[in-house]
């Protein structure tokens, strides 16, 4: 009997101790945005490693995009960028703002 409580003791002691690990491998980069984080079916967000910041795509980023292809002589798709391209367009997008 004394066998099972130490069993389930250290069982449980286990637990607690692993959930915080566990909750934090499921995290990533957040912003400081709450709520006005969840987004509609047809967009989707980029996390900008060197600006460190989020880039939602929607139809306003995909015009960005396509004046950037026009100046880069770019045919591809954005996704289809590599990493090293794909900085170079979110350097190049914080160097051009929207005209608001």
């Amino acid at each position: 009997m004394h066998c099972k409580h130490k069993f389930l003791s250290s069982l449980l002691l286990i637990a607690a101790l692993s959930a915080p690990v566990a909750m934090m491998a499921n995290s990533g980069p957040q912003d400081n945005q709450g709520e006005q984080n969840k987004q509609d079916n047809n967009s989707k967000r980029y996390y900008d490693k060197g600006h460190k910041d989020y880039h939602t795509w929607d139809s306003n980023e995909d015009s960005a995009y396509k004046r950037y292809q026009s100046q880069h002589h770019e045919k591809r798709d954005f996704t289809q960028l590599n990493s090293k391209q794909q900085t170079a367009y979110w350097n190049w997008r914080h160097n051009n703002p929207d005209n608001k």
